[in-house]
């Protein structure tokens, strides 16, 4: 693929109050880590461009706040996401137990059933010896919805980037993946998704085709 190609994906970051996910964000954005933050209301949106089999990808990555109060504002921003990373600190086992309630509110809210949404597992502060959740559980669990997981450390910089890496490269092909169905549609004829990527133009926004998925 040309390397003047870009594509632009929207990535949001959901979860339990608490779990870290503007550490993780920090950590993965600007290397960087405090230990206190102030408590995301609403969201917030942070980007990064990376490269990825020689396509230029710019992440517009959404920390989103995860209080109960405002959950109903943070779904108004799952609309037109790429990908998705569920966060939990594996020493609350509350925020673990959380994340079927934060699966399926995304689910519900950007792709119909029959689609699949690309989605990774973050167990962190796993620096920390007060651990609750095991991680054979959150193998199990991730193993059973077929989500990838990572434990994470925000702090010690621990699988980050391979984690947020992984998901962008998953929310890349099946962007493209749809992208090519929905033109194929019109004019070509079911092309394979790697050779469609010739005629894809220079720079899309996967996001912008969401009304079509």
């Amino acid at each position: 693929m040309d390397p003047r190609r870009k594509v632009d994906l929207k990535l949001i970051i959901i979860g339990a109050l608490g779990v870290g996910k503007t550490s993780l964000l920090n950590q993965y954005v600007h290397k960087t880590f405090y230990e206190d933050y102030q408590t995301t209301l609403g969201a917030s949106i942070l980007s990064k461009v990376i490269m990825v089999d020689n396509t230029t990808l710019k992440l517009q990555i959404w920390d989103t706040g995860g209080q109960e109060r405002f959950r109903s504002m943070v779904s108004t921003f799952y609309k037109g996401s790429d990908g998705c990373i569920l966060a939990f600190d594996v020493t609350d086992r509350d925020s673990f137990h959380a994340l079927d309630t934060w699966r399926g509110d995304i689910l519900q809210k950007t792709v119909p059933t029959e689609q699949v949404f690309s989605m990774v597992v973050l167990g962190n502060k796993i620096d920390l010896d007060d651990r609750e959740v095991s991680q054979e559980k959150a193998l199990d669990w991730c193993k059973e919805k077929d989500i990838p997981y990572f434990e994470v450390s925000a702090k010690n910089d621990i699988n980050v980037e391979q984690a947020f890496e992984l998901l962008a490269r998953q929310a890349l092909s099946r962007a493209v993946h749809l992208l090519a169905q929905r033109l194929s549609a019109h004019h070509y004829g079911r092309p394979d998704a790697r050779t469609f990527l010739a005629t894809v133009p220079k720079s899309f926004t996967c996001c912008c085709f969401s009304g079509y998925l």
